[in-house]
């Protein structure tokens, strides 16, 4: 099972897209946990994540958390795919970000 940690201002905007995450994940038999937290507690919440992922609102966190976690891979969720809640496109990231395409 893949652990997912998205980060965005308050951890509550992206609660939506946890569900389209998880819901995407099942439906191609893809095992992954997702959880939503805000940016402040990334060093704290994210160091035992698989993959970190952060909201386009806070992608100027992007170095930061990087730095943070320098053992885990970071990206940003593109502005399309977290406005339209595309939990399928995100999985399709988390999973070429881990290599498990």
């Amino acid at each position: 099972m893949r652990k997912v940690v998205l980060f965005c201002s308050a951890g509550m905007s992206t609660s939506a897209l946890v569900r389209r995450m998880e819901d995407a994940a099942k439906e191609i038999g893809y095992e992954v946990s997702v959880e939503a937290h805000s940016v402040s507690d990334a060093a704290r919440l994210g160091k035992d994540a698989d993959v970190v992922l952060l909201g386009p609102q806070v992608r100027f966190n992007l170095d930061v958390v990087k730095k943070q976690l320098p053992d885990t891979p970071v990206d940003v969720i593109g502005m399309r795919e977290y406005g339209t809640m595309n939990g399928a496109a995100v999985i399709a990231q988390v999973k070429a970000l881990l290599g498990d395409e």
